[in-house]
C-alpha cells in the first residue's frame, strides 16, 4: 500500500471509532518488509524474508481507554476491532491523566531526515547472505588463533510508519535500517578459549562499513581477551569504551523518564534547575538527526520532533516526557512518545547522546597509571531509585598509561550520582550507533571487585 492509502487507512479507523462512539481516538499502522539471516562456518542456520503490516487502536471514552491491535485490514476486521476496544474502554477505570495531545501541539518536521535509502530494500538475497559470509570468512582468515565462531549476521528492514488522531493529525514516514555482525572465537595454545563481537548499522547498505572490516576488528577483539584473568579488588579510574559508555549512559535515559519522575523512582527526580553532573557533561536528546536510529518528524502522538537539551553544562535542565507523564508533572511534553501496536505510549528516546569532548581514547588512556579499561558490561545491578551501579565487566587492565593484559570476572561497583561528578575526561570519538550513544568515558574512582 502507498504511504497516502495508509494515511487514509489510519484516518478512516480513527474517524470510524469516533462515529462509533469515542469520545476520541488514535490509531498506528505500519507495513514493512523484514530480512534476516544467520550463518556459520559458512553454512546458513536461519533465513527469513517477510512482509508484514499491523496497526493499533486506542480509543477513549473520557478519561478511560483502551487499544486493541490487528493484522488483518479487511472491513468486517477493522468494525470487529473498533466495537471490542470502545468496550473494554468502558470497563477500565477513569485515569485524570490519560488523553491524546492537545491540538495546538500537533505537527511534523517537514524537511527530509534521511531515514530512507532505496538501497537496502534493492538488495539482492545472495548478496544479503554474502555481507554474513564475507563478514565471516574475514574474522576466521584474520589469524590462526579464530578457531571458530558464534556466527555472522546479515539483517535488514523497511517500512512505513503512520500515526492518525481524531485531534487532526494524520502523518507518515519511510525508514530503513540494515546490520552486519559477527562472533569469533579465538583460542591459543593452552586451549584457552574467548569470545567476542563487532558490527555496522547504517540507514542504507552505503554506509554500512565493508563486511571484511568487520570481521577484522571482531577477530582482533576476540584475540586481544585470550589469557584473561581476575584483579585484586582496587579503586582505580575506570574507562568506559564506547560501547560501554553508551550503557551507562542507558541508565541516566533511564533516571529522566517523566513515568520513572512522576512515580518518584529516580535518584533525579526534584532536580530541575540543579548541578547533577560534571560542568563538561552535556546531554542532549535529539528527534531531527539526520539518519539518526530515533529521528523521525513526530513522535507516537503526534508532537513535531525537536533537540531536548536534558543536562547543560552538568546543569539538569529537563525530564524527557509524553503526554501523559508530562499532565502528571505538569508540564509540557519534549515530544518523546514511543509505543507499539498496543498499548498506550511510553517515554522513549530519540537520539540521547553525551556531547563528545576533544581527547582521543590513547590520551585518555596515557593518563591513567593504573586502571581498567571496559569493553563488556554483565547483568543488570542498577538501581536508577538509589543510583546503585553495580555490573559485571570484562576489558584490559591498564599500567603505566598502556592496555597490558586482558581482564575478566570482576565487578564494576559505585553510583550513577557520584559517577556523573566525576567524569574526568570525555572522548572524541562519538559514533551514532544507536537511539542512545556516547564516546569514551574516564570515570574517577570506582571500585572493581576481583580476586
Amino acid at each position: 500500500m502507498t504511504e497516502l492509502n495508509l494515511e487514509q487507512l489510519g484516518k478512516d479507523l480513527v474517524d470510524r471509532a469516533v462515529r462509533s462512539g469515542a469520545t476520541a481516538a488514535d490509531a498506528v499502522v505500519h507495513e514493512g518488509e523484514e530480512f534476516s539471516t544467520t550463518l556459520r562456518l559458512g553454512k546458513i542456520e536461519k533465513l527469513k524474508e517477510a512482509a508484514a503490516k499491523a496497526l493499533g487502536l486506542r480509543v477513549f471514552d473520557g478519561k478511560r481507554s483502551a487499544s486493541a491491535f490487528s493484522s488483518d485490514f479487511s472491513q468486517a476486521s477493522l468494525e470487529n476491532l473498533v466495537a471490542r476496544t470502545i468496550a473494554m474502554a468502558r470497563e477500565t477505570s477513569e485515569d485524570p491523566a490519560s488523553g491524546l495531545a492537545e491540538t495546538g501541539l500537533l505537527g511534523q518536521h517537514r524537511g527530509d531526515l534521511q531515514l530512507y535509502c532505496a538501497d537496502v530494500a534493492e538488495l539482492g538475497t545472495e548478496e544479503r547472505i554474502g555481507y554474513a559470509r564475507r563478514a565471516e570468512e574475514a574474522a576466521l582468515k584474520f589469524d590462526p588463533r579464530i578457531k571458530n565462531s558464534e556466527g555472522a549476521a546479515f539483517e535488514s528492514s523497511v517500512g512505513t510508519r503512520v500515526y492518525a488522531s481524531s485531534a487532526g493529525f494524520v502523518g507518515s514516514y519511510r525508514s530503513s535500517y540494515c546490520a552486519v555482525s559477527v562472533v569469533p572465537i579465538a583460542q591459543n595454545d593452552g586451549g584457552g578459549m574467548q569470545r567476542d563481537y563487532w558490527y555496522s548499522v547504517a540507514r542504507g547498505i552505503q554506509a554500512l562499513d565493508p563486511p571484511e572490516e568487520v570481521g577484522r576488528k571482531a577477530a582482533e577483539r576476540a584475540l586481544r581477551r585470550l589469557g584473561a584473568r581476575k584483579v585484586a579488588t582496587s579503586h582505580v579510574p575506570v574507562i568506559f569504551d564506547p560501547e560501554t559508555a553508551s550503557s551507562l549512559l542507558g541508565h541516566v535515559f533511564g533516571a529522566v523518564r517523566g513515568d520513572a519522575i512522576y512515580r518518584n523512582a529516580s535518584f533525579l527526580t526534584g532536580k530541575l534547575g540543579q548541578t547533577v553532573a560534571g560542568e563538561n557533561v552535556t546531554i542532549i536528546d535529539d528527534g531531527l538527526r539526520p539518519g539518526g536510529f530515533g529521528t523521525r518528524p513526530f513522535d507516537d502522538e503526534g508532537i513535531p520532533s525537536s533537540a531536548t537539551p536534558v543536562i547543560e553544562r552538568g546543569v539538569l535542565k529537563s525530564y524527557l516526557l509524553d503526554c501523559y507523564s508530562a499532565r502528571k508533572l505538569n508540564l509540557k511534553t519534549t515530544g518523546n512518545a514511543a509505543r507499539g501496536l498496543a498499548g498506550a505510549p511510553n517515554v522513549g528516546p530519540k537520539n540521547f547522546y553525551l556531547v563528545p569532548g576533544t581527547c582521543s581514547p590513547e590520551e585518555m588512556i596515557r593518563s591513567v597509571k593504573e586502571g581498567f579499561y571496559v569493553t563488556e558490561l554483565i547483568g543488570f545491578g542498577v538501581n536508577v531509585v538509589t543510583g546503585d551501579y553495580s555490573r559485571g565487566a570484562a576489558g584490559m587492565w591498564i599500567e603505566n598509561g598502556e592496555l597490558a593484559y586482558p581482564v575478566e570476572e570482576v565487578t564494576i561497583a559505585g553510583n550513577l550520582r557520584d559517577m556523573l561528578n566525576h567524569i574526568e575526561m570525555i572522548g572524541q570519538d562519538l559514533v551514532f550507533r544507536h537511539v542512545i550513544d556516547s564516546p569514551t568515558l574516564l570515570v574517577e574512582g570506582l571500585t572493581v571487585a576481583g580476586a
